[in-house]
């Protein structure tokens, strides 16, 4: 492909609810655009933007694909984002590269949440926005439902340029207001005929007039005085109102059947704003002929291929006598090979200029978010916002051994997948990946089988207990051992007792009873013991502990002696002193639409949670509840949340302190480490 300045280039993130046709419609205007040869079904996995083997058996995107045409002498970059919650990771990483984002909704009567997101992620960015109605084959369409729901929302921003002429429960033509004509589709080749008035076209014919008028104030008296506007005029206005925010063209079309998607692509090409006009970041102007800065907003950790960055550049040009300096690090890498994808095609190139986006492999020291840049004129751009995970599960490898191996692997998606995280816990001595759901997570582990050879599974990670104690106690600790030669004496006597702080030790020795050099080793002795409690193991906090008598030999006492005493007065102590288990406590904010607030305060009721307080939240028509909930009941909060609110809702979870746990779940908590142990 040859290149294309600023000026002819669009980047149009494709988003969307899951199984609305993005896919398919990126492949309708691949198709169209003589960019692949055959007509790819997501059915079938032969579609240009789904070529991973994950996205062939699920039958859905997963990650984010990159695929350019040319269209009217422009290159249209088309970046196909996953419409699932669980890959929301892609729609980040999408809305970064582009300067406009075309939502794909699909006949139904209902405003998506996944468009709905995504629209606020574009607006979030300051994208320009454009709405594709796809699916329109058929019978009994119903587009115009999904319109006023759009417009429900939308209200007069909500601009149609081309819609459907429906008749006899099935669409006839396709009518563009934008060129003032209409377009009957057979077997993807449209035939001119005249321009239908039954329906509602007229009424869509105002709509779009109004909107294309409000962008002048001339246009607006005019289109108030009943003057019809000439095809300049409409182009100009569409274009300008498009850009800067205040309507959102919207495009029937079908994806499966290729049918009005020329239409579309005349439309992205004629009123979505150019990388020349949009690329820029504040004072970083995209210009060609500037010095280099460059985004990179997706990384594939690639076992053969080896390590692809993805780079938006915003100003200058990527080269191959770039000097490869990364604005985080400070350091400077040689650039590896300069290509273009489609899908997973690669085209070596000599360069990608300002506006444009491609590929730079083997740079090590870059990770999503980075900016290359020149380093006489260091330039950072905004990074990328990621979602949180929010699922995690503990990693349980199938053979011995290989934690190395999952550990390696984990790491290296974690450079393509910035919503994942894997942590060691010291304290359960496990592996903990999190993710955005359950598919995410399906996903990760089967690309560790299929990418590097790793099989593992997947459990409930163990919760962080603590124990304590709610009495005052004494206990005396002897240890004497004979076994000829010298031998082992220490005698301590310790008074435990409740604090607030997680562990105190002090000494209250009078007449030299224990030797002050001993009084190191007792307190050894009793960290040793709090590190495995009494009940069940977890580390036993809140207690301050008194040495205040004792005895020695001058001979047989010895430090290591004084050790063990202080484990046995801590062993004779506990029964006595009311010991108790402490479950972690979590503060939860979730935000969830208004009718779903009492469906999710019985879950947080039934998962012994305690509501602080609910209020009307950031966004209209969501509201927030504030509660406390035991951390030990909150592994499949995510799932619930996102089944009650069909995916709106959102939550965050932070460790708040520990409590008692009631006594039948510490019976449950002994009794696992019992268990446990035995095995």
């Amino acid at each position: 492909m040859k290149a294309f300045n600023a000026a002819n280039i669009r980047n149009i993130c494709l988003a969307g609810h899951g199984g609305r046709g993005k896919t398919t419609l990126a492949e309708a205007m691949l198709y169209l655009a003589k960019a692949t040869e055959r007509l790819g079904r997501v059915a079938d996995g032969s579609t240009v933007t789904d070529f991973d083997a994950e996205e062939k058996r699920r039958a859905a995107s997963v990650s984010t694909a990159i695929a350019p045409l040319v269209w009217n002498d422009c290159k249209i970059n088309l970046i196909d984002t996953p419409g699932m919650f669980d890959f929301a990771g892609g729609i980040a990483e999408g809305i970064r590269a582009a300067e406009a984002a075309l939502i794909v909704t699909a006949p139904g009567g209902v405003y998506d949440v996944g468009a709905s997101k995504a629209f606020k992620t574009a607006q979030k960015r300051g994208l320009a926005a454009l709405f594709a109605i796809s699916h329109c084959d058929g019978e009994n369409i119903a587009f115009y439902k999904t319109f006023d729901a759009l417009k429900a929302v939308h209200e007069g921003q909500l601009c149609p340029v081309v819609v459907p002429f429906i008749e006899d429960s099935r669409v006839q033509c396709y009518v563009d207001f934008s060129k003032g004509k209409a377009f009957k589709y057979d077997g993807g080749k449209a035939t001119e005929v005249p321009v239908p008035e039954g329906g509602r076209i007229a009424e869509m014919r105002d709509i779009f007039t109004e909107s294309v008028a409000s962008a002048d104030e001339e246009l607006l008296m005019r289109f108030f005085d009943g003057e019809v506007f000439t095809q300049e005029e409409i182009a100009k206005g569409l274009a300008e109102s498009v850009a800067a925010g205040s309507i959102y063209p919207v495009y029937a079309c079908s994806g499966y059947t290729t049918d009005a998607v020329d239409l579309l692509l005349d439309g992205i090409t004629e009123c979505a704003p150019t990388a020349a006009e949009a690329a820029g970041e504040g004072d970083v102007k995209c210009d060609e002929n500037g010095r280099l800065a460059a985004i990179c907003f997706k990384t594939i950790a690639d076992p053969f291929v080896g390590k692809m960055s993805f780079f938006k550049v915003v100003r200058g040009k990527i080269s191959p006598d770039a000097a490869g300096y990364n604005a985080r690090t400070g350091e400077s890498e040689r650039l590896g090979k300069i290509i273009m994808l489609t899908g997973q095609k690669q085209e070596d190139v000599h360069e990608i200029p300002a506006g444009d986006i491609g590929v730079v492999t083997k740079l090590a020291g870059f990770r999503t978010g980075d900016t290359l840049t020149d380093p006489k004129e260091p330039t950072t751009l905004d990074g990328l916002d990621f979602p949180a995970p929010c699922l995690s599960m503990a990693v349980l490898v199938s053979k011995k051994g290989e934690e190395e191996k999952v550990t390696s692997g984990i790491h290296r998606l974690l450079e393509e997948d910035p919503t994942i995280r894997f942590v060691t816990n010291a304290e359960t001595r496990e592996q903990v990946l999190s993710g955005l759901g359950e598919q995410h997570l399906d996903v990760i582990i089967s690309k560790l089988k299929n990418k590097f050879g790793v099989q593992v599974t997947l459990k409930v990670p163990k919760v962080a207990y603590r124990e304590t104690i709610r009495k005052k106690v004494e206990a005396q600790g002897r240890h004497k051992k004979q076994s000829g030669g010298h031998g082992q004496f220490g005698d301590v006597h310790i008074r435990f007792e409740p604090c607030d702080e997680d562990f105190i030790f002090d000494e209250e020795v009078v007449g030299g009873s224990v030797p002050k050099q001993y009084f190191p080793a007792v307190e050894k002795g009793l960290r040793d013991c709090i590190a495995e409690g009494f009940l069940a193991g977890y580390p036993v906090v809140g207690v301050k502990a008194v040495l205040y008598f004792g005895s020695y030999h001058p001979v047989d006492s010895s430090e290591m002696a004084f050790r063990v005493a202080a484990h046995v007065a801590f062993k004779n102590a506990m029964p006595n002193a009311q010991p108790t288990i402490l479950e972690p406590i979590g503060t939860l904010h979730a935000i969830m639409p208004d009718e779903n607030l009492g469906d999710i305060m019985g879950d947080i009721t039934k998962r012994r949670g305690r509501v602080l307080g609910m209020g009307a939240a950031d966004e209209p028509g969501l509201q927030q509840l504030d509660a406390e909930v035991p951390m030990a009941e909150m592994g499949d909060f995510s799932t619930v949340l996102r089944s009650v609110s069909a995916g709106r809702g959102s939550f965050s979870l932070e460790f708040a302190r520990y409590e008692d746990a009631p006594a039948i779940v510490a019976q449950k908590v002994i009794e696992d480490a019992k268990a446990e142990k035995a095995e």
